[in-house]
């Protein structure tokens, strides 16, 4: 495939990676994001996302094919545009605005033989009962006739050293041969390994499928963490010694419930789409959402008795949280379950504070006071909870503080238990 001209609309942790190598592949790139705040770092050669730092971001911005926009009026003619908009739940319901205004919006520009991609996650259909409608009626042309169409589940695993977007395989696909066949095109010159499905629906279901899964399975040992503890057994050993096994197992962690966009949320996006289509329950879904999220329930029950233990009531008692972001070596705080934790720790009346240099000041919950992660941080806290075991963050400063590890991460010590 020759140089193109490539938009990628959202620069998140989708987009960004996604417009970057692109750019490295010897395409022209213009990154849209719609907040201005975001989109002048980015052209300052600023990074807000862990998996691209600013040096990389310098570099490709120094060969002067990589330009960030605002306003899709300053896009310019593009021969690929790729979506990698948010796709948020709504009173529990898909919420694909983003997703209908970035269409609409491109559609003003788009031209016989342009490609769009999809890649934000959704139910299956959305790319031809929703995308191409909106697509044909806005430009006036036909979708597979005069423009193509495809979708591309992302795979991106923020704070992942092994997998990366070049060395993840990539499943595409399209509306029809055409698309399709365009789709694999561009995609093979980004990424080691381009996976063809036979259509839209089936790329779709496949990244559900992956998020399904890993949510069923994480519900899975989380309900059984708590009846490990409830029934005096090790659980975190138990895991262990059950990953000897060499088939039929994979091990899964417990931890305080599950966040980000991916696990509180896709699953959601299949079960209201069976729900709508079928006019049946996904019950292994509605299940694990259940189980995952009162996890935070759990922490606190714990943290409750771990303060009366130490003969103090959780009201006026200061309590410090490590790590807000929903994973590891993330600055990303969307559904986490920190936020559930501060809530009901509030509404027993402790105070609470936090530190994780990861999480933008921006993005701060409300009603938690930031600490800076020194060693001496929490000596005036009552109570420390572990929920995100960053690596940059120094687990010393913990020292002499009643500890509840909802990682395992830290040494056995007489004042930490762990979840």
């Amino acid at each position: 495939m020759r140089e193109k001209n490539i938009v990628v609309i959202g620069q998140g942790y989708v987009g960004l990676p996604l417009a970057v190598r692109a750019v490295e592949a010897g395409h022209t790139v213009t990154g849209l994001d719609v907040d201005e705040r975001r989109a002048a770092a980015l052209a300052a050669g600023v990074s807000y996302v862990e998996d691209i730092d600013s040096e990389r971001l310098g570099a490709i911005g120094a060969t002067g094919r990589y330009t960030v926009a605002s306003d899709y009026a300053d896009l310019p003619e593009w021969d690929i545009a790729v979506v990698t908009v948010p796709t948020p739940l709504r009173d529990a319901r898909p919420d694909l605005r983003f997703v209908e205004d970035a269409c609409r919006a491109l559609a003003s520009s788009l031209r016989r033989g342009c490609l769009v991609v999809l890649e934000s996650t959704t139910y299956p259909g959305t790319t031809e009962e929703l995308v191409v409608p909106i697509l044909e009626k806005a430009s006036g042309l036909r979708a597979g006739a005069e423009f193509l169409v495809g979708y591309s589940p992302e795979r991106i695993d923020p704070g992942n050293a092994q997998w990366n977007l070049v060395n993840t395989p990539k499943v595409v696909s399209g509306v029809d041969a055409r698309s399709s066949a365009a789709v694999q095109d561009f995609y093979a010159t980004l990424v080691d390994t381009v996976v063809p499905v036979s259509g839209t629906r089936e790329a779709e279901l496949t990244k559900l499928l992956e998020n399904t899964f890993r949510h069923v399975n994480i519900a899975l040992v989380n309900e059984l963490a708590v009846f490990a503890d409830e029934l005096g057994i090790d659980v975190w050993e138990t895991i262990r010694a059950a990953s000897t096994k060499p088939f039929g197992f994979m091990p899964f962690a417990p931890g305080p419930g599950v966040g980000g966009h991916c696990l509180p949320v896709d699953p959601s996006y299949l079960s209201w789409q069976v729900r709508r289509k079928l006019g049946r329950t996904f019950r292994f879904i509605e299940l694990a959402n259940d189980v995952n999220e009162h996890m935070p329930d759990h922490v606190v029950r714990k943290v409750v008795s771990m303060l009366n233990d130490g003969g103090r009531a959780v009201r006026g008692s200061r309590i410090a949280l490590v790590g807000l972001a929903y994973k590891k070596n993330s600055g990303d705080v969307r559904e986490s379950p920190s936020v559930r934790v501060i809530e009901l720790l509030r509404d027993l009346g402790a105070e609470v504070v936090g530190v994780d240099p990861h999480v933008e000041e921006h993005l701060w919950p409300d009603f938690i006071a930031r600490r800076p992660p020194r060693t001496e941080s929490f000596e005036d806290c009552d109570l420390a909870v572990l929920l995100t075991n960053h690596d940059d963050v120094d687990a010393e400063m913990l020292r002499g503080v009643p500890t509840f590890d909802t990682r395992h991460a830290l040494a056995p010590a007489p004042m930490v238990r762990s979840l």
